[in-house]
């Protein structure tokens, strides 16, 4: 019987952790979701129903609901018409993209991972883009270089064009779920990138410029369809950045 008295490691056994009933709820309604039972648009039981259905409290239902559209899975309206209950949101990619951004910002990733990711997504990016860019598009790109080389253009007003420029680019070329991605690891670099800009004093300005040069080659590959020196232009882009501006020592 000495057996039962310590675990495998020598320790002494300890109670097991009680699950909280929300949590529970949470995993049923994603499991539904996972499954295909449960689609955007589609409206779950009331909670009162819910409720009897798991065997749980109404406030249990209550918090799974609350902590769900926290994450933007679902949407929840008060009163009786067609778009009151509660339903599966419309707008995942959004809550995706929230969530990544939180998690990448606050996960602290050696920021030679966070070079890296950004070159894997972008250059895939940028190389679809090459091929599927509308005039449109391809304008809209123009429209945020020449702002970015307007007289004036601030620090912070430069890298919030740069963004546009780099998310445009991802959403340009076509995979939702790369896009999603680079607009999170965009948005969470936001303040450390600004706070760097601010470090480097005035050899911000030859960096900038660079910067400008960069994005330049880039779209001139994008308007010629060019999805090799895209790719190219951008690693180039992506590395050289961190090398000379926010990390010397980055390869």
């Amino acid at each position: 019987m000495s057996g039962f008295g310590t675990d495998e490691q020598g320790g002494s056994w300890r109670p097991v952790a009680r699950t909280r009933t929300y949590e529970l709820v949470i995993e049923r309604i994603e499991e539904q979701i996972v499954s295909g039972q449960l689609h955007v648009g589609d409206r779950l039981p009331p909670e009162r129903d819910l409720a009897q259905m798991l065997g749980v409290s109404r406030a249990a239902v209550r918090e799974a609901f609350r902590a769900l559209e926290a994450q933007g899975v679902l949407r929840m309206a008060v009163g009786t018409g067609p778009d009151s209950g509660t339903t599966v949101a419309a707008l995942p990619s959004q809550a995706l993209t929230r969530l990544l951004r939180l998690h990448v910002a606050l996960a602290n990733f050696p920021l030679a991972d966070v070079v890296q990711a950004r070159i894997m997504l972008e250059c895939e990016s940028v190389r679809n883009a090459a091929q599927r860019a509308t005039p449109d598009v391809l304008e809209d790109l123009r429209k945020l270089l020449d702002a970015m080389d307007a007289p004036g253009c601030g620090r912070e007003r430069f890298n919030d064009l740069d963004t546009e420029f780099h998310v445009a680019i991802a959403e340009a070329g076509g995979n939702r779920l790369v896009a999603d991605m680079t607009i999170a690891i965009r948005e969470s670099m936001r303040r450390p990138l600004l706070t760097a800009f601010d470090d480097l004093g005035e050899e911000w300005f030859p960096i900038a410029d660079g910067l400008r040069h960069d994005h330049r080659m880039i779209q001139q590959a994008l308007e010629a369809g060019d999805a090799t020196a895209a790719e190219e232009q951008m690693e180039r882009h992506i590395r050289g950045f961190y090398r000379n501006g926010c990390a010397p020592d980055l390869a």
